[in-house]
C-alpha cells in the first residue's frame, strides 16, 4: 500500500479504494495485520542524556580545569583549606549550570501530548471507541464536536465541519472542511479536504479515512524535524567559551613563567614553589565570574517578567541584546486577534468606521468626518443584517468584550454595536424562524425572520461573488433599484486588494407567511446591501514597538500562514515590507541557497509558510551572520524556534510544545513586549561588560602582585585563601550591584550588539591592564613598606588585603561609566544597591580585619586607624588616576569625532 499520495487531491472514493477499505470499516484480522505492518499510532521518546552526563558535561571549562588542577596540587601538599575552598567554588558553578541547562526536550513531549486517547471507529460495519494508539491506515473515523483528530484523515463525509488547524497552520479562524478534493501541490492550509493529527473540532460532524499515523502525520513530521534541528549555543556563551580558553591558557604560562623563576632562579622550595603557583592560578582566575554573570542574568529575568516578557532559559537575555532580526508571526502578535470592520460599501457612499476590537464603540465616517447613523437608512439595513444573520455572540467578560463563536461573525456584531443595534432586541423585534447554515460549497449563510407586524425578510451574508450572482437590486428592500454589477465587483476589489476581508450583505422581503428557508428561495432576485471590509488590525503599540526596533538597528519579518495579499497589507500598515511585497512558501520552498538569500535579503514579509519554510529561513538568516528572534504559537513553528537564537512562544495562545521549544514566552502575546525585552537584553549586556571590566582588575592586581614578589624574592604578598576571600566577597557585594544598574540613554539607539564581537575590546583590555597595574602598586607597594619598617607579614598581608578591597571599592564608581565622569549627581543616586553593597563588604571586611576565628583562618591581624588612612589614600589615589585616564581617553575620543566631522564636511564642499 502505498502511503506517499496526495491524498488531499484524491477523490473520496478513490482513496478509500487505494487504503482497501469501506463504508463498513477494516475488519478486525485486517487492522491486527496492519498495526503489527505499521506500528502503533503514537510518536517515541528520544533518548535524554542521564542526570551524570549532564553534570560532567558543567566541567568541560578551561577555567575550571585550571581550578581542579590547581585543588589536586594543595591537595599533596595537605594545604585543605584551601583545597577545600577552591573546590567548593568549582561545585557551586557546576550546580548553577546544571539547574539553568536547557530543556528544549521538552517540546518533544509537549507534542506527543497532542496525539488523542481515544477514536470513534467503524470496524466490521460495526462502531466502536478505542485507543487512539491502535489507529491504523485505511481505520475509517467518526468525528464530532470538541473531539481531537486522532490520526491523519482523508474526509469522506462532512456536515457543517469547522476545525481549528492554528497549531499547524497558523491560521487564526477555523477552516471549514469538505469532502471535495484540492487540485495540485496545496498548502497545508487550503488541504479542505484533511483532518490533521492534534486539530481541534470546532462544530459539525466528519467521518474519515486514517491515510497516515504516528510518526508518518503532519505532526509527527514536525516532531522528526524538532529532532534533527541543532540548538546553537548563545552569543554570550560562546564569547565567554572563547573569553574564558585564552584567560586559562595565558593563566597556566603565567604560572608556568613563576614556577620557572621560583624554582631555578630565586631557589624557592618544592612546596614554597607549587604553593606559588597555585596562587597565581586561583589569582589570575576570577572565580566569581560564572556566578555574577548568572545573578545578572536572574536580574534580567526579573526584569523581563514585569515587561510580561518569560525567559526559560537564562543565556537568552543576554541574547536578545544582540539580536539582529526579529521573524514575528502575524495574528495576535502584531495585530490584536479580533476581526474589525473598517469599511462599509453602500451604493451612495464609502464609509469608515473608527475603533479596534470587539468593544463596540467607535464612529461611521464619511470623509474622515462623524457621519450621523440616523441619517444612513443604507449603513443601518446593513448593520442590521449582519446583527441577525449571525451565530455568535458578543459579551464583556472581566472588563474586557469577548466573542464566542466565529471571529468575522464578533466583528458583524460589533458594527453593529457601534450603529446603535442592540443584538437582543434585534433578535426579539425580528425572531429566526429557520436558517442555513454557512458551507463552503455555497459560501453564504442565509436566515429568514418575521417581525410582530407579520412582514418575513431573509437576510444573507457571503462571498461577495456569490452574492453577487444571487441580486438583482441594490439599496436598501424598501426602496430598491437594479444591480450595478460592474460598480460592486470593483469596490469589492478594491478592498481585497487592501488586504481586507470583504462580505456582501443582502435581503429578500417576503409576500406571504412562511416557515421553512430553501435554497431555491435565495437563489435569484435578492436585494444586495452593501459590502463590508474587515481586518485583524494591527495592535497601536506594536506599531511603535516596530518603529523603535527598526531604529535599533533591528529588521523585522512578518512570517506567517495568512494570504499573502493580507499580509502584505499588515507590513505596509506597520512600515514593514513597504514596497516589496510579499514572498511566498512556495518560492522558499526547493529555492537554491543564493536564491533564498536573495529572498530574504529583499523581502520582510512571507506568507503561506509551513514549518520546513520557517525552519529554512531562520537558518539561512543565521548564515548571514545575523542573530535571529523567532515568534510563534503553534506545533508548526516548534522546529524554527528551538533554532532561532531566541525563540519566542506566545504565552496565551501558544501550544505545550512551541512553548518547550522556545528560550521565552510572551505573558500577553504581544510583540511591543519583545521590543521591551530586547531592551532589557541590552542593559544586561551592557552591565555584564561592566562587571566583568571590574572583576579582572582584581584578579590582575592579585597575579602580578604574586609575580612581582616572586621577581624580588619576597614572601608573597596574599595567600591562596585571601585571594579567594577578596574574589568572592567583592565578587557578591560589588560586582553584584552592577547587575542592578539602569538603562543608559542611548541604550536603543544604538546598532546591535555584533555576534562576532569579543567580550573584551581592545579599549577595555588597556583599562583592564592599567587598574591592574595601578592597583599592584597601591597594595604591593603598602605591603613592602609594612615589611620595610619591620612589621610582621600577617599584618602585611592583612594591609594589602584590605588595600586591594578599597580599591575595588573606588573602582566600582569608575566602573559605572566607562568614559564620563563618575561623581555626577544623577549617576551617584541612580543605583541604591550600590551604596548597600559597599556598606555590607566594609562589615565583612572588618570581620576579616578583627575576629579572632577569621584571623585564625586567613592569617590576618588588627588594623589601627592610621593603617587605615594609609589604605583609604592609596584607594583614593587609583579613583583619581582612572577617572585621569577616562578624561583623557574621553577628550581624545571627541578630538577625532570632531576630526571626522570635519573632514567629512570638507569633503562635501568640495563636491
Amino acid at each position: 500500500m502505498d502511503l506517499n499520495v496526495r491524498w488531499h487531491s484524491q477523490s473520496a472514493d478513490a482513496a478509500m479504494a487505494k487504503l482497501g477499505s469501506s463504508d463498513q470499516g477494516l475488519s478486525h484480522q485486517e487492522a491486527s495485520r496492519r498495526l503489527a505492518e505499521y506500528g502503533r499510532n503514537r510518536l517515541e521518546a528520544g533518548e535524554h542524556p542521564r542526570l551524570l552526563h549532564r553534570l560532567l558535561k558543567q566541567f568541560a571549562n578551561a577555567l575550571i580545569y585550571v581550578l581542579l588542577a590547581s585543588a589536586l596540587i594543595t591537595a599533596m601538599l595537605q594545604q585543605w583549606v584551601d583545597t577545600a575552598v577552591i573546590l567548593g567554588v568549582v561545585i557551586v558553578n557546576a550546580l548553577i549550570g546544571i539547574i539553568q541547562e536547557g530543556r528544549a526536550e521538552k517540546a518533544l513531549a509537549a507534542i506527543r501530548q497532542l496525539l488523542s486517547h481515544e477514536a470513534v471507529v467503524r470496524r466490521d460495519g460495526q462502531t466502536r471507541q478505542l485507543s487512539a494508539e491502535d489507529l491504523v491506515p485505511g481505520d475509517l473515523v467518526l468525528l464530532q464536536s470538541g473531539d481531537r483528530v486522532p490520526a491523519d484523515l482523508r474526509l469522506i463525509n462532512t456536515h457543517e465541519l469547522h476545525i481549528d488547524e492554528a497549531i499547524l497552520t497558523g491560521e487564526s479562524s477555523p477552516v471549514t472542511k469538505t469532502p471535495d478534493p484540492v487540485n495540485g501541490p496545496a498548502d497545508l492550509a487550503e488541504r479542505f479536504s484533511m483532518a490533521f493529527t492534534g486539530t481541534l473540532v470546532t462544530s459539525g460532524t466528519a467521518a474519515g479515512v486514517v491515510v497516515a499515523t504516528g510518526t508518518a502525520t503532519e505532526v509527527g513530521r514536525i516532531s522528526g524535524l524538532l529532532e534533527q534541528v541543532e540548538t546553537l549555543t548563545t552569543p554570550l556563551l560562546r564569547k565567554v567559551d572563547r573569553f574564558a580558553r585564552r584567560l586559562a591558557l595565558a593563566t597556566v604560562l603565567l604560572s608556568v613563567i613563576t614556577f620557572l623563576v621560583a624554582w631555578f632562579w630565586r631557589h624557592y622550595s618544592l612546596p614554597e614553589t607549587l604553593m606559588t603557583a597555585v596562587g597565581l592560578a586561583v589569582a589570575a582566575i576570577p572565580e566569581g565570574l560564572p556566578a555574577i554573570l548568572t545573578i545578572t542574568l536572574a536580574i534580567g529575568v526579573q526584569r523581563m517578567a514585569r515587561r510580561k516578557a518569560i525567559i526559560r532559559q537564562l543565556p537568552a537575555v543576554e541574547t536578545l541584546g544582540s539580536v539582529t532580526v526579529i521573524c514575528t508571526d502575524k495574528t495576535g502578535t502584531l495585530t490584536r486577534n479580533e476581526m474589525t470592520v473598517t469599511d462599509v460599501v453602500t451604493r451612495s457612499a464609502h464609509f469608515t468606521v473608527s475603533g479596534v476590537g470587539y468593544e463596540p464603540e467607535g464612529d461611521l465616517l464619511d470623509g474622515g468626518s462623524p457621519a450621523r447613523i440616523e441619517a444612513q437608512p443604507a449603513v443601518l439595513a446593513l448593520a442590521t443584517a449582519g446583527l441577525l444573520c449571525n451565530d455568535a455572540l458578543l459579551h464583556r467578560e472581566g472588563g474586557e468584550w469577548r466573542i464566542t463563536g466565529d471571529p468575522t461573525e464578533g466583528a458583524l456584531l460589533t458594527f453593529a454595536g457601534k450603529c446603535g443595534l442592540i443584538h437582543e432586541t434585534g433578535i426579539r423585534n425580528q425572531p429566526r424562524l429557520d436558517a442555513i447554515p454557512f458551507e463552503s460549497e455555497h459560501r453564504f449563510m442565509a436566515t429568514l425572520h418575521h417581525d410582530h407586524q407579520g412582514s418575513h425578510t431573509i437576510y444573507i451574508k457571503g462571498a461577495p461573488e456569490q452574492l453577487l450572482e444571487m441580486c438583482a437590486y441594490e439599496g436598501p428592500c424598501e426602496a430598491s433599484q437594479p444591480l450595478d454589477h460592474v460598480y460592486w465587483q470593483t469596490a469589492a476589489d478594491e478592498l481585497a486588494r487592501d488586504g481586507k476581508r470583504v462580505l456582501a450583505l443582502a435581503c429578500l422581503r417576503l409576500d406571504g407567511i412562511k416557515t421553512e428557508l430553501n435554497f431555491d428561495d435565495v437563489a435569484h432576485g435578492l436585494t444586495l446591501l452593501g459590502l463590508v471590509g474587515m481586518v485583524d488590525p494591527p495592535r497601536p503599540e506594536a506599531v511603535d514597538a516596530v518603529a523603535r526596533a527598526q531604529a535599533a538597528g533591528i529588521r523585522v519579518k512578518m512570517i506567517t500562514g495568512d494570504h499573502a495579499a493580507t499580509a502584505a497589507a499588515i507590513g505596509r500598515s506597520m512600515n514593514i515590507g513597504v514596497g516589496t511585497g510579499a514572498a511566498t512558501g512556495g518560492q522558499v520552498d526547493g529555492a537554491s541557497v543564493e536564491r533564498l538569500r536573495q529572498l530574504i535579503n529583499k523581502h520582510d514579509v512571507f506568507a503561506r509558510t509551513s514549518p520546513e519554510h520557517k525552519l529554512r529561513l531562520v537558518e539561512a538568516l543565521q548564515a548571514e551572520g545575523e542573530v535571529v528572534a523567532m515568534t510563534g504559537d503553534g506545533v508548526n513553528d516548534a522546529p524554527a524556534l528551538k533554532r532561532a537564537d531566541v525563540g519566542i512562544a506566545m504565552g496565551r495562545k501558544g501550544t505545550d510544545a512551541a512553548k518547550q521549544a522556545a528560550r521565552m514566552v510572551l505573558a500577553d502575546d504581544n510583540f511591543a513586549s519583545i521590543v521591551h525585552a530586547v531592551e532589557e537584553g541590552r542593559v544586561v549586556y551592557d552591565n555584564l561588560k561592566k562587571a566583568i571590566l571590574f572583576i579582572l582588575p582584581t584578579s590582575g592586581g592579585e597575579a602580578l602582585s604574586i609575580l612581582a614578589a616572586v621577581v624580588m624574592g619576597v614572601l608573597m604578598p596574599i595567600t591562596p585563601v585571601q585571594i579567594l576571600w577578596i574574589n568572592m566577597v567583592t565578587a557578591v557585594t560589588l560586582a553584584l550591584t552592577l547587575a542592578f544598574e539602569p538603562a543608559e540613554s542611548d541604550v536603543m539607539q544604538r546598532r546591535p550588539n555584533p555576534p562576532k564581537q569579543p567580550l573584551i575590546s581592545g579599549f577595555l583590555i588597556w583599562r583592564v591592564a592599567f587598574v591592574a597595574c595601578l592597583m599592584v602598586t597601591a597594595s604591593f607597594g603598602l605591603y613592602l613598606w609594612y615589611r620595610g619598617n619591620g612589621h610582621s607579614l600577617e599584618l602585611a598581608r592583612t594591609i594589602a588585603v584590605n588595600t586591594l578591597v578599597f580599591c575595588e571599592i573606588v573602582y566600582l564608581l569608575n566602573t559605572r561609566v566607562l568614559a564620563r565622569p563618575a561623581l555626577s549627581r544623577n549617576k551617584l543616586g541612580s543605583n541604591p544597591v550600590l551604596w548597600w553593597g559597599i556598606a555590607v563588604l566594609l562589615g565583612l571586611q572588618a570581620f576579616f580585619t578583627y575576629l579572632p576565628s577569621f584571623q585564625g583562618l586567613f592569617g590576618t591581624r588588627e588594623l589601627y586607624p592610621v593603617d587605615w588612612l594609609l589604605v583609604v589614600a592609596a584607594a583614593a589615589a587609583v579613583f583619581m588616576v582612572v577617572e585621569v585616564e577616562k578624561y583623557l581617553f574621553n577628550r581624545r575620543e571627541h578630538a577625532d569625532v570632531a576630526g571626522e566631522n570635519s573632514r567629512k564636511k570638507a569633503a562635501r564642499l568640495s563636491h
